[in-house]
This record gives structure tokens, C-alpha cells and sequence, in this order.
């Protein structure tokens, strides 16, 4: 189907101290790639981020934002949108989360220390989205990277540019078999990488809600 790119899974070097290229340098990047939209995921603290340890919680959390606003900035003069989200870890496997803002991290101080299912209540209860990137990942830092139960999850990362082509099928195996919707990220951490990922709507987002709606509802066209 003919439509808009939307990248749902991309670093910044402001905040994921294992990205390379700075939120201005992707979304010029992503311009030229055509893409409409860019959500920004960067590593939460309790992943592989670049945020001061010792910094008050209020403070970390704005550092979280901080690559997401300069994003936005670079959106906004280029016409790209750009949405805030971030990929939290636990214990070596990762979960893209929407729909929420940087004043619900700032209200909830010890997060990045909660259980998957705790986590994932919470979200929910907020409103927000909650989706397994890259689930069977292998790498040396990984200890083992399974999907966590279905019913705490909204969605499955089923291709992932990082992954390999044998995990990305064991993903959508595993969305098929629990009914989970689908999507797709390039897991950008630099520019100049020409295989990406991402989803098409036939129409373009008029807000974070429409994308996250056009995910649950599979009314996407997955990029792979």
C-alpha cells in the first residue's frame, strides 16, 4: 500500500551512550530516507545509558528526554514528527514504550527497578503502549533475550534490522501463536545503515494515539 513511513525504534547519542549519531543528525537522516514520523527510544536508565548515575531521579528523567526534544526541534523544521518513547530493560530483554510522557517518569521515581509484570501494569494503567523489541536476540552481553508472557505485552517486535533472520522468525512465530500484534524498527543507532525497518499507515498520524491505534488494529504495512 502506498502511504507514511513511521520508524518506531531509533537512539540518540544524547542519551544511549552505545548510539553514534545525534538526534539532529537522524532525523536529517531520516528526511532524506523519506520517512513522516520517527518515535525516539532511547535506553532507559536501566539500560545501556549514557545518564549520570549519581543525578537526583527528576534530573535523570529529563536527561531522558533530552534527546527526544532535540528531535523534536529537528522535526519540526524539517517536517518529520517525532514522538517520545523509550526501550526499558530487564535483565538483558528490552520493551519499546509509548504513549506516555517524561512528567509520568518524573512521578514515578524507582521504576527502572520493577518486574516485567509490575512494569507492564503500570503502563497499562497509564494508558501507555508496551512492546518486546528484538525478542531472542543473541549477543555476548545478553543473557538470554525470550519474549515475557503474552498477556503482558500490547505488541512484538517481529523484524528488527539487529537481529538475526532466524530470531525475527521465531518472533513472528510467536506473534502469530498468542495473536500479538506486529511490528517492525530498524533499532537505529547511527546513520548511513540502508537496510531500515519501521511501519506505513495509509494515512498520516495526526497524533501518537492514531500510530499505536493503527499497531493494535494491524492496519500497517510492516518495512522490512
Amino acid at each position: 500500500m502506498t502511504g507514511f513511513l513511521y520508524e518506531t525504534h531509533m537512539h540518540t547519542s544524547e542519551v544511549s551512550a552505545c548510539a553514534v549519531n545525534s538526534a539532529k543528525e537522524q532525523i536529517q537522516y531520516y528526511k532524506i530516507m523519506g520517512y513522516t514520523g520517527v518515535i525516539v527510544t532511547d535506553h532507559f536508565i536501566n539500560g545501556n545509558s549514557a545518564c549520570d548515575k549519581n543525578l537526583p531521579w527528576r534530573e535523570k528523567m529529563l536527561f531522558m528526554a533530552s534527546g527526544y526534544e532535540n528531535a523534536k526541534i529537528a522535526g519540526d523544521r524539517l517536517g518529520v514528527d517525532v514522538f517520545f518513547g523509550w526501550e526499558f530493560s530487564i535483565r538483558g530483554s528490552d520493551f519499546l514504550t509509548y504513549g506516555l510522557d517524561v512528567d509520568f517518569l518524573i512521578q514515578h521515581p524507582g521504576i527502572d527497578g520493577m518486574s516485567i509484570e509490575k512494569y507492564s501494569a503500570t503502563v497499562r494503567k497509564y494508558g501507555g503502549y508496551i512492546a518486546q523489541a528484538h525478542p531472542y536476540r543473541e549477543a555476548f552481553y545478553i543473557e538470554k533475550c525470550y519474549p515475557a508472557p503474552a498477556y503482558l505485552l500490547d505488541g512484538i517486535e517481529v523484524f528488527n534490522v539487529m537481529n538475526s533472520k532466524s530470531a525475527n522468525e521465531k518472533a513472528v512465530d510467536f506473534a502469530k501463536e498468542y495473536n500479538l500484534p506486529m511490528q517492525s524498527g530498524s533499532d537505529s543507532h547511527s546513520i548511513g545503515n540502508y537496510t531500515y525497518g519501521g511501519i506505513k499507515l495509509r494515512e498520516r498520524a495526526q497524533s501518537f494515539n492514531d500510530i499505536i491505534s493503527a499497531i493494535k488494529s494491524r492496519n500497517i504495512e510492516l518495512i522490512m
